[in-house]
């Protein structure tokens, strides 16, 4: 009986972690940004990100949404493969914002449950 709930269980667990690896798996080359300092004479400063699929099916960024008006994300729309990597693109308008400023950006896509976090920050003068 211990032999049988020994297999029994040791199938189970080998089923468990095949499907734990299927799937997309979305990774940054980092996931913060400083700017340091800027001016706001300069305008816009942009940032890109870049995303690569660690896992084993396309991934897909099926939105990207920025906590403030003052940030505008830009990202890949079509499916990353396995492997390659794609480009979120994010544009901070400083006009009128003088100070330090630190700014979250969630990434949603199926490769991850979630959100997966990129931050931009630095400092207005």
């Amino acid at each position: 009986m211990k032999q049988i709930i020994f297999i029994m269980l040791s199938v189970l667990l080998a089923t468990a972690n095949v499907y734990a690896q299927d799937g997309a798996v979305i990774e940054a080359d980092k996931t913060t940004h400083d700017f340091g300092i800027i001016k706001e004479s300069d305008g816009d400063a942009t940032h890109s990100f870049v995303i690569k699929n660690t896992g084993t099916a396309p991934l897909v960024i099926t939105r990207v949404i920025a906590l403030c008006g003052c940030t505008t994300p830009e990202w890949t729309k079509e499916p990353i493969a396995p492997g390659q990597t794609g480009e979120i693109k994010v544009t901070y308008d400083p006009k009128g914002r003088p100070g330090t400023f630190a700014k979250t950006i969630n990434v949603y896509s199926n490769g991850k449950k979630g959100s997966y976090v990129l931050t931009i920050k630095g400092e207005v003068n």
